[in-house]
């Protein structure tokens, strides 16, 4: 789960290449879906058209990064219909007044909350009669532009901590019910998905042999590879294992 402005400003950073594409400029609500479908892109080359990346193809939104698989993710909105539709309703969550359908005003937004992997909404913080409450998405009636309606059950469903939203979104999945399927056994040459293993092998043909400009550090504080390495290819399997975020600042940190 991220908030809206744990996202707005990260840098964009396309894995193939480890190069910065540009900076989240903005998120574009879908208010149907209670949604974030396209983030905007902020450049200082593009300044004659609105570019975006479809929240689909966002790979991972870290502390210091979001990452796509490279810069061909990006769009024109002009090219674009519903992208460009979206953008022009301009939802903008923050700083609305929360009013029940008959009428009754709550509050406003301070902010909301995204689930990183889909894009949903999962709901708003907001301040009502000098307390800071949350509310799930599933009272939201409407997302307006300067309003966001509420059903009744909004005035006695509030949350006192956000982070309720993550457990009652587990406990949902974990009282979901799978249909049951057959157990398929796969060789183990084919269980690597074969775009993630060109993205891997892409990684290694770039960053083989650079130099690092800085200490690179594990997450519990370590020295992982120290400033003035020459990259290996066993160097670089060893950070694919531990994560994209690390692969990511090493790809910042590196000279040819």
């Amino acid at each position: 789960m991220k908030k809206s402005n744990e996202i707005i400003g990260l840098p964009i950073i396309g894995i193939l290449d480890g190069q910065e594409i540009g900076k989240v400029r903005s998120l574009v609500i879908n208010p149907d879906k209670q949604s974030v479908d396209f983030l905007t892109i902020e450049h200082e080359d593009w300044q004659t058209s609105v570019k975006a990346i479809p929240f689909k193809k966002v790979v991972g939104i870290g502390e210091y990064a979001l990452t796509v698989e490279s810069e061909s993710v990006i769009i024109d909105l002009n090219e674009i219909p519903i992208a460009n539709q979206l953008v022009n309703k301009k939802i903008r969550i923050i700083n609305s007044k929360v009013m029940t359908r008959k009428g009754q005003l709550l509050g406003d937004i301070k902010e909301y909350f995204i689930d990183e992997e889909s894009g949903n909404i999962l709901g708003v913080y907001m301040n009502m009669n000098g307390k800071e409450l949350t509310l799930k998405s599933e009272n939201v009636i409407t997302f307006g532009k300067d309003i966001v309606i509420v059903n009744e059950e909004a005035s006695v469903s509030f949350l006192s901590n956000p982070l309720e939203l993550v457990e009652a979104e587990e406990t949902v999945a974990k009282t979901t019910v799978s249909p049951k399927v057959e157990e398929v056994i796969f060789p183990n040459n084919v269980l690597e998905n074969d775009e993630i293993k060109a993205l891997k092998d892409k990684q290694v043909e770039l960053l083989v042999g650079k130099t690092l400009s800085k200490d690179i550090y594990t997450t519990n504080g370590q020295v992982l590879f120290p400033e003035g390495t020459v990259l290996t290819e066993e160097d670089i399997f060893r950070a694919q294992e531990i994560g994209s975020n690390l692969i990511i600042e090493i790809s910042m940190n590196v000279e040819a």
